[in-house]
């Protein structure tokens, strides 16, 4: 899917673009999402260089996401998306031209929608492709805070339910698959700061003779959120690992119990277990055979040798 996005009396037009139209002539921001075959040769007309594809968008050395050419700057960054109560990170490719902004993605960015229906109610001011592309960034900035949050207060919820004494088996298992799921969002959540902070870095030494200074300093405010937020990252972690260590040793801890249960049962019936073992022999010279009450007395044997454990157990304070 092809959008461009024209400035008309200082207002953005979004116009849908068809495989047979050419691009505006007042077209500041060109979205691209998800493009077929035909659709990146129809970009092929508007690149020098070559479009970049899928293996481009997922590059992690500094040299793919971050170079310069003839068809200007260009920065490749992940943009957080929630699926569910799951968090990707899909890769984004910004093309900055004097004149031009291109993005380009292989799947839907939530805050993309979010910036497109800021341009439509004309709550943000758009006059320049610098000022999408800032828009854009602090956008994702301002969500990664949010969903830092949203992970402290998850942990939070997490604490107070398995940290209860009357907190059961199940629900710890439910605590760990939260605990695990925090982890993986709390991982990605670091990974689209840390490369964020490595994009704005780059465009602001390689962009600072012709960015505005509106938009320098805005993007030095979001370097200096991201300085903050950062740490952040770092105690969700520790709190992370707090929390699957205590979970794990509560768990640990009704095994050992059940474990302690089954220790003691057998020790307890280990000495009727000896006296039945004895006059269950099949020898010819037992004179316990004969005796009229040999049965009621090897029965009250076992249940007093049994009687003896539990109570010499329970003096030692190990039941």
């Amino acid at each position: 899917m092809i959008t461009a996005y024209q400035i008309q009396n200082n207002r953005i037009i979004i116009t849908p673009l068809s495989l047979q139209d050419s691009l505006p002539g007042d077209t500041i921001w060109l979205d691209v999402v998800e493009p077929s075959e035909a659709e990146r040769a129809w970009l092929d007309d508007y690149y020098v260089e070559e479009v970049p594809d899928s293996e481009d968008l997922n590059e992690i050395e500094a040299s793919s996401r971050f170079y310069q050419d003839k068809d200007g700057l260009h920065i490749t960054s992940f943009f957080p998306h929630r699926s569910g109560k799951e968090v990707r990170n899909t890769g984004v490719s910004f093309n900055l031209r004097p004149h031009l902004l291109i993005t380009l993605r292989d799947d839907e960015v939530g805050l993309f929608r979010l910036v497109r229906n800021y341009l439509k109610r004309q709550q943000i001011e758009i006059n320049s492709p610098m000022a999408i592309l800032t828009a854009l960034f602090t956008a994702k900035v301002d969500y990664l805070a949010d969903l830092l949050e949203e992970v402290y207060e998850s942990l939070e919820m997490v604490s107070e339910m398995t940290l209860r004494e009357d907190t059961n088996d199940e629900t710890r298992d439910t605590a760990l698959k939260d605990i695990a799921l925090q982890e993986d969002v709390n991982g990605k959540i670091r990974l689209c700061l840390l490369d964020s902070q490595r994009s704005l870095r780059y465009l602001i030494r390689n962009r600072r003779i012709r960015m505005a200074d509106q938009h320098q300093l805005e993007l030095k405010e979001m370097l200096r959120d991201i300085d903050s937020l950062l740490p952040h990252t770092a105690f969700l972690f520790d709190k992370i690992n707090f929390l699957q260590e205590a979970v794990m040793g509560f768990i640990n801890l009704e095994q050992n119990k059940i474990i302690k249960i089954f220790s003691v049962m057998a020790t307890v019936f280990m000495p009727p277990t000896l006296i039945a073992s004895s006059y269950g022999m099949n020898f010819a010279h037992m004179p316990e055979l004969t005796w009229d009450f040999g049965y009621p007395i090897a029965i009250g044997l076992m249940i007093m040798s049994a009687l003896s454990t539990f109570c010499i157990f329970k003096l030692k304070g190990w039941l």
